[in-house]
């Protein structure tokens, strides 16, 4: 008979004592203890059992639970030496998953309020004599509401109480450790919160005489400037690293073993497309776990990986990007492979202005995979280049669903100006690009950009949105060379009976008295610069392409063109 799924599950004790369904990765343990890394910060997508195999060394190190029967038939009990190792040492384990607050005022009072709960684990340090008065007074002060100074010292000081009293160093699991450091970003208090942060981690981590050893996890991989420029001692795992590359996520023989025992076997094409992608140093065929429970759990596939949690990071980095970010994220839409550096310091200041960085964390977030490496001469230097591509089927759903919410406050004109381009009505199609401009300009600006690039940001995100909805029907591409010059955007038809398209966008400039100049400027443009070369060379005649200049004003639109005429 299967074992029950549990979904949601986190806490590794609960699973073992329920017969929950779970994927042995107590391996882990053991490839962990014999690197004898003093501190190592693993990063990983959201969701992929981070949270699990810290409870997990939990359970198996801590004096808490000495002589426990959670991991006998396990992987790691066929070692004579780690039963023996097993519940031996103080653990320190804490979360930084729920903070989430808005300022860093409330952002440290919450950190600071979830090491005042561990303390209060240990208040059994208060009986007696064990603790001198001083300490005593220093323990009791840990609130909610201490300096920083303050605070940056306690998990330092309960590190040295709990070896005193174990006579053994202490072993200190951070799980989610960037959560509050996305939130920062996001919110505007950058600076304030890395600082903190940086005194946090440099005494409990690298200052501290009484640490035996130390895991860190998250999603990214903070950059060393930010809050790791003291910590000499920490090894980083990341997604491109090979050190504990099938230890989080399902490999394929065991997503097999999965699916014959709720007996699914013959449904492993369908999971494949759409779990199946992520890619860890070498390690290929790696599925996404939490997915793949819910499918055993449900038996049928969805997009249950990219629905638990929100994606607005992700979002607003895209919306808010260049011209050159969206132009590069389309080609991610129409499935083409983009190369790219990648770096895995993940600079938050600048994800408005680099690109790299934008596929550096989505990379690092799990949306993209590694499909090959180069190596190519970059200005005198041998640089290695990465193709990224979407990740699989369930994150490009995920994915073209953001983009229609960029749309969501102007749904109905969105779908009426659609309509009326495929048909070629002028009048409907002004009448409702101008809605759409009203309702969603300053959502794609974000108060970014000055205003003359505002057009410019607005139109990349429409081809965005003209991707989703139409992708089906039309290879759309903007951008691109054709003839003597880049179109904006050219639709090609998949069906030969439909129209092809052009799109030349143009923002009025002093030269111009009106839009409807402006708009011209652009048809002449098209013409001029033959962007049709491109739909003529693949056997398109003359009036199956319809031009269209766009002239934009602010908020406002002027749309000329329509289908051509002549030979």
């Amino acid at each position: 008979m299967a074992r029950a799924t549990g979904i949601g599950l986190q806490d590794f004790a609960k699973i073992r004592k329920q017969n929950i369904f779970l994927v042995d990765k107590t391996e882990f343990i053991r490839e962990w203890w014999e690197n004898r890394d003093d501190v190592t910060l693993i990063t990983r997508p959201r969701r992929f059992g981070k949270t699990l195999t810290m409870s997990m060394v939990e359970y198996f190190f801590s004096v808490d639970n000495a002589h426990s029967d959670l991991f006998s038939g396990m992987n790691i009990w066929k070692y004579e030496e780690y039963r023996k190792l097993q519940g031996t040492y103080p653990v320190i384990s804490l979360s930084f998953s729920s903070v989430k607050e808005t300022s860093y005022i409330e952002v440290k009072r919450k950190i600071c309020k979830i090491i005042q709960l561990l303390y209060r684990k240990y208040n059994f340090l208060l009986e007696g004599d064990f603790l001198t008065s001083d300490e005593k007074t220093d323990f009791l002060n840990v609130s909610a509401d201490m300096e920083d100074y303050e605070a940056s010292l306690t998990l330092n000081q309960l590190s040295g109480y709990l070896s005193r009293y174990y006579g053994k160093h202490v072993i200190i699991l951070l799980d989610e450790y960037d959560t509050p450091l996305q939130e920062a970003y996001a919110g505007g208090y950058w600076n304030e919160l890395t600082s903190f942060i940086r005194s946090l981690f440099n005494a409990t981590f690298k200052d501290n005489p009484y640490l035996e050893r130390g895991i860190m996890t998250g999603i990214t991989r903070v950059s060393k400037e930010s809050i790791f420029s003291d910590l000499n001692n920490l090894e980083v795992v990341t997604t491109t690293s090979e050190k504990y590359a099938d230890a989080f996520g399902f490999r394929e023989d065991e997503v097999d073993e999965a699916l014959k025992e709720y007996g699914l076997f013959d449904r492993k094409a369908e999971v494949k497309r759409w779990y199946d992608g992520f890619r860890f140093g070498n390690e290929e065929g790696i599925y996404n776990p939490w997915s793949i429970i819910n499918f055993l759990d449900k038996r049928q596939v969805g997009p249950y990986w990219t629905n638990t949690s929100s994606n607005t990071l992700i979002g607003n980095v895209i919306r808010r990007g260049t011209r050159q970010i969206k132009e590069t994220f389309e080609k991610l839409l129409a499935d083409e492979t983009i190369t790219t550096e990648v770096e895995e310091q993940i600079i938050y200041n600048r994800l408005d202005l680099d690109e790299n960085a934008v596929w550096s964390l989505m990379l690092a977030s799990g949306y993209l995979k590694v499909d090959h490496l180069e190596t190519q001469e970059m200005s005198g230097q041998w640089k290695q280049l990465y193709g990224l591509r979407i990740t699989n089927f369930e994150v490009r759903v995920m994915l073209r669903s953001m983009v229609k919410d960029w749309f969501a406050s102007s749904a109905s004109n969105y779908n009426d100006f659609i309509r009326a381009l495929l048909q070629d009505d002028l009048d409907a199609m002004n009448i409702y690009m101008n809605r759409i401009t009203l309702a969603t300009f300053s959502y794609f600006d974000s108060g970014v950009s000055s205003g003359v690039e505002e057009p410019e940001r607005f139109y990349h995100g429409f081809v965005l949105g003209l991707i989703v909805s139409l992708e089906d029907r039309y290879r759309i591409t903007s951008n691109r060379e054709s003839g003597f010059g880049r179109y904006d955007i050219l639709m090609e038809p998949k069906n030969r009976t439909e129209p092809a398209v052009l799109m030349e966008f143009k923002i009025q400039t002093s030269r111009e008295k009106s839009l409807s100049e402006t708009a011209d400027a652009a048809l002449r443009q098209i013409e001029k610069k033959n962007y049709a070369a491109e739909l003529t060379a693949r056997g398109f005649a003359r009036k199956q392409i319809h031009i269209y200049g766009f002239a934009f004003r602010g908020k406002e639109v002027l749309i000329k063109g329509g289908s051509r005429t002549g030979d």
